[in-house]
């Protein structure tokens, strides 16, 4: 996943939401904890509170007495965290064994109006603090039914144990469902843009050219989107096709004028020479002037939403048969080398025109060779076409542009290279002129990542 990428961006939230919600839900589970272990602790104290009520008494001394004391270790051992008193007006204190030589003093004496218990935080022995339940009950049996008050406290400390045990279990805990859920999460999110990820596959295909439409399924929030991206598509396309027609259209319409121009200018050559050569020079500026616009209109159209590929080889080895066969090339050493199989991304028209303008130019102005090579490299490839004539200078090289001609005594000479430059950034590829090893010039087209 890249830095900008959606299921990047939409993971990275759902874990930061996790991690929130695990966070506040732990902090309240701790809490709902403690509050379930106070009263839990409380309950439990409550009790035993509730089972001295039940055996307390005097004996004939007066003194206060309890039938059935309670029977955990930790009562009677000095300190041992659990406590009970029990107190009446005028009358020594019954404590269990754990208080040793301490009492545990209430806030303010109970009176027989206060609630029939209750739960407090006092400050205890070493200053560790104390959960305590009291009651207050009356003794009916004695004399003057006395108020008797009923104590029972826990040392909190006893609480430190599982109070721990959540510490350490709780985070772990959260830990793991945080990995579940965020594993989760990375699941739905995959799934959720599983229809982007086919449309980007669709894409690839009319890209490609392997499809004109976008075809597939998708959900009704996608769907209005590719709906969409197919009426561009056809937009597209249409729109390419016009400006092909009207480009041959014009080309057409020009060629019989031009023709009649040609025959008139050679009726009156021999009577009119000026006038006939002033024909023939605006004949040929419109020419190149149809020229140049065909190419400008077939550059525009050549860089479509679907990508085209040719293979090199072939449409070279067309071209080389067919310039071996025009009138002069026998003093040329022909010499074509291919490495790999290179494709060309545009389509066999386009490829045809780019090598032609080259080729033919190499071959009017060598003087007995061109070399012409083709290389496949990694996501692409290069074109070479090399001649050992009298070459160019940097600046003609640097000056050469649409619809200008840098040499007049060579017919055909002009826009061929301007051309060719056009078609090639279209297609996404880059023309480089150079001096070739024979002091001659190389033309060469590079295209793609290598």
């Amino acid at each position: 996943m890249t830095r900008g990428s959606l299921r990047l961006r939409l993971s990275i939230a759902a874990a930061a939401l996790v991690a929130l919600a695990l966070a506040l839900g732990g902090v309240g589970l701790f809490l709902l904890f403690e509050a379930a272990l106070d009263r839990r602790t409380a309950d439990e104290l409550n009790h035993t509170a509730r089972l001295l009520a039940g055996g307390v008494g005097f004996d004939a001394s007066g003194g206060i007495t309890v039938d059935r004391p309670p029977a955990d270790p930790r009562y009677a051992t000095p300190y041992g965290g659990l406590y009970w008193q029990i107190e009446s007006a005028e009358k020594e204190p019954l404590r269990s064994r754990s208080l040793w030589d301490q009492t545990i003093a209430l806030p303010r004496s109970p009176d027989a109006d206060m609630a029939h218990h209750a739960t407090i935080d006092l400050e205890g022995f070493d200053g560790r603090p104390l959960i305590v339940v009291f009651r207050t009950v009356r003794i009916a049996s004695a004399p003057n039914k006395p108020l008797v008050v009923i104590t029972v406290a826990m040392d909190r400390g006893q609480l430190a144990a599982s109070r721990g045990m959540v510490l350490w279990l709780l985070p772990a805990s959260l830990a793991a469902l945080g990995l579940l859920l965020a594993l989760a999460m990375a699941a739905f999110v995959r799934r959720a843009l599983s229809p982007f990820r086919t449309l980007r596959g669709e894409l690839q295909r009319v890209h490609d050219g392997r499809d004109e439409r976008l075809r597939g399924s998708y959900p009704s929030e996608v769907q209005p989107l590719v709906d969409d991206l197919n009426r561009l598509v056809a937009q597209q396309e249409s729109a390419l096709g016009r400006a092909r027609t009207q480009a041959a259209d014009m080309a057409h319409g020009l060629k019989t004028p031009l023709a009649v121009l040609d025959a008139l200018a050679r009726r009156i050559e021999e009577r009119h020479p000026a006038l006939s050569a002033e024909i023939d020079e605006q004949s040929l500026a419109m020419q190149e002037q149809v020229s140049r616009t065909i190419a400008r209109a077939r550059s525009a159209t050549a860089a479509g939403l679907q990508k085209r590929s040719t293979p090199v080889a072939p449409v070279l080895g067309q071209l080389v048969a067919a310039m071996k066969s025009l009138p002069g090339s026998d003093r040329i050493s022909w010499r074509v080398e291919t490495s790999g199989h290179a494709l060309y991304p545009a389509s066999e028209g386009e490829l045809l025109e780019m090598l032609g303008n080259l080729v033919d130019n190499a071959r009017k102005w060598a003087r007995t060779s061109v070399t012409i090579s083709v290389v496949a490299k990694s996501g692409g490839g290069a074109i070479s076409v090399e001649d050992d004539g009298p070459g160019m200078a940097a600046a003609e090289m640097a000056a050469i542009d649409r619809g200008r001609r840098w040499d007049e005594a060579t017919p055909g000479t002009g826009f061929g290279l301007a051309i060719t430059r056009d078609l090639a950034a279209s297609t996404g590829a880059r023309l480089r002129l150079s001096a070739a090893p024979s002091r001659g010039l190389r033309a060469g087209i590079e295209w793609g990542d290598g």
